[in-house]
């Protein structure tokens, strides 16, 4: 997507404080390019409805500026921003049908009655609701409702849209739904930029175009979804999106680190770290491999077992590596390892993250990045002691 042209969405080391002047949303900067979806994920207390809600204007900003369409809008009243809003609890007038409920906000900012019903009826049949117009909210489902919650924010034709975990209230089935609708909506309105709070992480990874990763009311990292999943900068990021085993190491020479639990085990990863850096290394679950008698990884750790879950498909084995806590999630093992039990585990230097310290090539707070430096794989012996 061209995010070249006037951005959607800009924050210009936005601070706000709450009462007491405590600080809720800390010097953030973050662009949304126009037409771009950017989830704002994170835990409870990161900001991230704090921002939002600085967007639509429902609170001031202590410091910094936010502009929309390139304009300067911090000033303005939420009514004169032109924005659009969906919330998690829909709120919907239960007096009202489905099609006056749309149609309020048209109302509201004295749209001609001739021109309300053309554009009521255009928003309920983009999302599918175009049957449901004289209904009342009541005789609807929670994902009914939250479809017509996103048809009343569409109806002025926002350039904008807000959404505030709209899914959250919804259970598992009409979530994944929901997600599939708000994806297909964002191809129907390419020019319309989204800005969507969740803490859900496969909402983030299915809608967003970037992720941007907030912690304690910054802004940790920002990216797209798949270089913050498979190349992450920050620890914290790691292990928020998506589980990740997080190995606490330092640098040898170009390509190695040794784990600080254990120093003479010496590990095989990307180069870039300088000699000495205390660093930490990051491997997904699912990219780690249960080892056997005749099988072998570049990189071969002992892991000892304390749980085993069955996932269906998957068997999720965790336990501690050196002290250290980690985890296997592996396709369905028909012979299955015990508790206390030590198994080799092993895993390709190519799936090897460097968190933080000297590692090259972080996404910038434009999303951009730089290309990583090359992998030098130096494949080690294989040590004895895997299970068959």
């Amino acid at each position: 997507m061209d995010t070249s042209t006037t951005p959607g969405i800009e924050f210009r080391n936005v601070t706000v404080a709450g009462n007491g002047g405590a600080v809720i949303l800390d010097d953030f900067t973050l662009t949304a390019g126009r037409g771009e979806v950017v989830a704002l994920l994170g835990p409870s207390g990161a900001g991230k409805t704090t921002a939002l809600r600085a967007v639509a204007g429902f609170v001031a900003p202590t410091r910094g500026s936010i502009h929309l369409g390139g304009k300067d809008v911090t000033g303005l009243p939420p009514r004169r921003r032109g924005l659009g809003m969906v919330v998690q609890s829909y709120a919907l007038f239960p007096h009202m049908s489905i099609a006056d409920n749309v149609g309020y906000g048209l109302r509201a900012k004295g749209i001609p009655r001739r021109d309300v019903r053309p554009r009521v009826a255009e928003a309920l049949e983009m999302v599918g609701m175009a049957a449901f117009a004289d209904r009342l909210p009541r005789t609807l489902s929670g994902g009914q409702q939250q479809r017509v919650a996103i048809a009343r924010a569409l109806a002025p034709r926002p350039e904008v849209l807000l959404f505030d975990e709209p899914l959250s209230a919804l259970d598992q089935q009409l979530r994944q739904g929901m997600m599939a609708e708000l994806a297909r909506l964002h191809r129907e309105l390419p020019d319309v930029t989204m800005l969507y709070v969740t803490h859900g992480q496969n909402e983030a990874l299915t809608l967003a175009d970037r992720i941007a990763v907030m912690a304690d009311s910054r802004l940790v990292e920002f990216g797209t979804a798949a270089e913050l999943y498979r190349r992450p900068e920050a620890e914290f990021t790691a292990r928020f999106l998506g589980a990740s085993n997080v190995l606490p190491c330092t640098a040898l020479r170009s390509g190695e680190a040794a784990m600080t639990a254990a120093p003479g085990q010496v590990l095989t990863v990307p180069a870039g770290a300088e000699r000495g850096t205390a660093v930490s290394v990051s491997v997904r679950p699912h990219r780690v491999r249960v080892l056997t008698a005749t099988e072998g990884a570049t990189n071969v750790l002992p892991l000892e077992v304390d749980d085993i879950q069955w996932r269906g498909a998957t068997h999720l084995i965790s336990g501690t590596v050196h002290g250290e806590p980690f985890s296997v999630e592996t396709l369905e093992l028909r012979d299955l390892p015990t508790i206390g039990q030590t198994i080799g585990v092993g895993f390709e230097p190519i799936d090897v993250t460097i968190l933080g310290g000297a590692a090259a090539g972080a996404p910038s707070i434009a999303g951009g990045s730089t290309a990583r430096p090359a992998l030098r794989v130096d494949v080690a012996a294989q040590p004895a002691g895997m299970i068959s």
